[in-house]
């Protein structure tokens, strides 16, 4: 699927001050993202708060992002948890045309064993009419999807397409690239990893920061691609204490705050989520000074 090849942002999801979806806001985003050269958007992936947005929610963040792209980049949908029934019924049920791909978080909380693991993907996969990728996160799940159950769901089911995997273990990532199915994709799904994990074979990045800085987001990936590290690391080394202080808070209080800054929404999240504090607010404005 070269559509997913590059640079892709999880899109935040705006909110007013009364907690209601920012749908202008979000409308400004999706043009900012596209007029700065992002190569494709995720729709409700962990960063637009989706844990907190009701069904009725989704489903219209989902129609109103495809209704805004109208065709002009790819879509991914984010569609994932730790019900494997209630997924299948979500996966199902998702006929929002503009979409190519399905991002799938593996089950959070229970902590499966990897054929746990295995057995919620094929059940996903059994029923999905769009490619997955798989999302390993360990540092939110409390689960790993392992190199071997990766390499064993991409090989057992051609709709498996891909993994955004942001374990951080770059021997793992090895290992998925040396036995993957040929046209399976690994996708960094750790900003400060991109220019790593892209050297050794990865595709590209499900960036947060890209939200604010997609242009850096995007040619960053694009250098990587063709081979070019030497400017690809002027690029990383500027991203990487701002990337970091979008995680001293939590996702995605730290990126909101800055978009806040310029102009792009508010920094308004949904509770257990709160505002950043004021000294990380301070950090990020002194960064923010030495980025060009």
């Amino acid at each position: 699927m070269n559509e997913l090849h590059g640079a892709g942002v999880a899109l935040v999801t705006p909110f007013n001050a009364d907690g209601t979806i920012d749908f202008e806001t979000l409308g400004k985003l999706i043009e900012f993202q596209i007029a700065e050269g992002m190569n494709y958007l995720v729709s409700l992936g962990t960063t637009g708060e989706t844990a907190t947005l009701t069904a009725e929610e989704r489903k219209q963040v989902w129609e109103f992002t495809a209704t805004t792209v109208n065709g002009r980049i790819p879509l991914v949908a984010g569609i994932g948890g730790n019900n494997t029934v209630e997924i299948v019924k979500q996966v199902q049920g998702f006929s929002i045309q503009g979409y190519c791909a399905i991002l799938s978080v593996s089950p959070y909380y229970n902590k499966p064993t990897q054929e746990g693991i295995y057995q919620h993907y094929k059940a996903v996969a059994e029923t999905s009419a769009l490619p997955l990728i798989l999302y390993n996160v360990p540092g939110r799940t409390g689960s790993n999807i392992s190199a071997a159950t990766t390499v064993r769901l991409a090989t057992d089911f051609k709709n498996i397409v891909g993994i955004k995997d942001a374990s951080g273990s770059y021997a793992q990532f090895s290992e998925i690239l040396r036995d993957k199915p040929d046209d399976f994709l690994l996708i960094s799904g750790d900003d400060p990893a991109t220019l790593p994990m892209m050297a050794l074979g990865a595709v590209g990045i499900i960036s947060v920061v890209g939200n604010a800085f997609p242009r850096k987001v995007s040619t960053l990936a694009r250098l990587c691609a063709d081979g070019n590290f030497p400017q690809a690391r002027l690029i990383h080394s500027e991203l990487l204490k701002i990337t970091d202080l979008c995680f001293v808070e939590s996702n995605p209080c730290g990126v909101k705050y800055i978009m806040k800054l310029m102009g792009i929404g508010s920094d308004h999240v949904r509770l257990p989520l709160v505002p950043i504090g004021e000294m990380t607010q301070k950090d990020i404005q002194n960064e923010l000074q030495q980025i060009n």
